[in-house]
C-alpha cells in the first residue's frame, strides 16, 4: 500500500472525520492498494493523554562535567583548580567530576549535561 495524502484536521476534506473524532483527531491518511485498486482512509486518533512522571536523570559521581565560571571570578577559579579541576581551552570551560561540583556547591554552573 502506498500513502498518497496526509491531511491535518481542518484542511479541506476533513470535515466529517473532524466532527466525528473532534480534538482527538491527529491526521487522516489516504492509502492506495495497487492490487485491489482501492482507496483506504485511515485516521490517527489520541486514545490516552496522561501526564508522564519522569525521574530526573542521575549523574554518576565520577562523570567529568563542564562548568562555566566568569573570567573575573578569581575565588571560584582558584577553588575549582584546587579541587582538581582542569581548564579546557578549546571549549573555554572548567572540567571536574560531578561529585566535586556538588561538594563545592556549583551545580548552578553546570553547562547542559546530557
Amino acid at each position: 500500500m502506498k500513502t498518497e495524502k496526509i491531511l491535518k484536521p481542518g484542511q479541506p476534506g476533513t470535515k466529517k472525520l473532524t466532527e466525528k473524532f473532534g480534538d482527538d483527531l491527529v491526521c487522516i491518511r489516504y492509502r492506495y492498494d495497487e492490487i485491489s485498486k482501492k482507496r483506504i482512509t485511515t485516521v490517527e486518533i489520541i486514545v490516552d493523554n496522561k501526564i508522564r512522571n519522569t525521574k530526573p536523570k542521575r549523574i554518576p559521581p565520577n562523570k567529568i562535567i563542564s562548568i562555566r565560571i566568569n573570567y573575573n571570578d578569581m575565588y571560584l577559579r582558584k577553588l575549582v583548580k584546587s579541587a582538581g579541576g582542569k581548564w579546557n581551552s578549546i571549549e573555554k570551560v572548567w572540567e571536574l567530576t560531578y561529585r566535586q561540583i556538588v561538594e563545592l556547591g556549583l551545580e548552578n554552573k553546570v553547562i547542559d549535561y546530557k
